[in-house]
């Protein structure tokens, strides 16, 4: 802690530090997202329940690929299958939102940028969760299979990362890089 202490003291608001930070925070955002994405299954995998008529269309067979049968009832994928991926991303990246708040872009965080944060991690998420089925329903078969939440939940992250530093550096923590 001394360490980050010193460098925090003398580096401040500087860019490149604040990049560094991000980077440190956003793996142990991945890493949270890795454990719940290996965790949640356990919890989840006998819920089947179809999902709704609008999430069918991103999350279907034909698109995710090799499912196993347990996470299909009726040729529809359940809710099994989507939320631990959907539910790893979601709580990784609400600490993330509040840890770079604070200890990466020292920002306040106002209502209207919480808000406009969810908005985006929403629609972030669906693409990623059905990024990480697909990656998942590829590698499901193949000899990584016992990595393959994992790869598909590394793999979010990247996106998540490319998308979620500008917003956070940018635009809802603006206020407070400037000061």
């Amino acid at each position: 802690m001394a360490l980050y202490s010193r460098l925090e003291e003398k580096y401040g608001n500087n860019n490149l530090w604040q990049f560094i930070k991000f980077n440190i925070v956003g793996y142990s955002i991945q890493f949270l997202q890795l454990i719940l994405a290996n965790i949640l299954p356990l919890v989840f995998d006998g819920f089947r329940v179809k999902l709704p008529v609008f999430l069918r269309v991103i999350f279907n067979t034909e698109s995710l690929g090799g499912l196993d049968a347990k996470y299909l009832v009726d040729g529809v994928v359940t809710w099994g299958y989507v939320l631990p991926f959907f539910l790893s991303n979601f709580l990784a990246n609400v600490y993330g939102y509040f840890v770079n708040m604070k200890m990466t872009f020292k920002g306040k965080g106002t209502r209207k940028g919480l808000i406009v944060y969810f908005v985006v991690l929403i629609a972030l998420i669906l693409f990623t969760t059905w990024l990480q089925g697909l990656i998942a329903g590829l590698l499901s078969r193949s000899k990584v299979a016992f990595l393959s939440r994992t790869i598909a939940a590394w793999a979010a992250g990247w996106v998540q990362f490319i998308v979620l530093y500008p917003l956070e550096k940018f635009v809802l923590f603006k206020e407070k890089n400037n000061e």
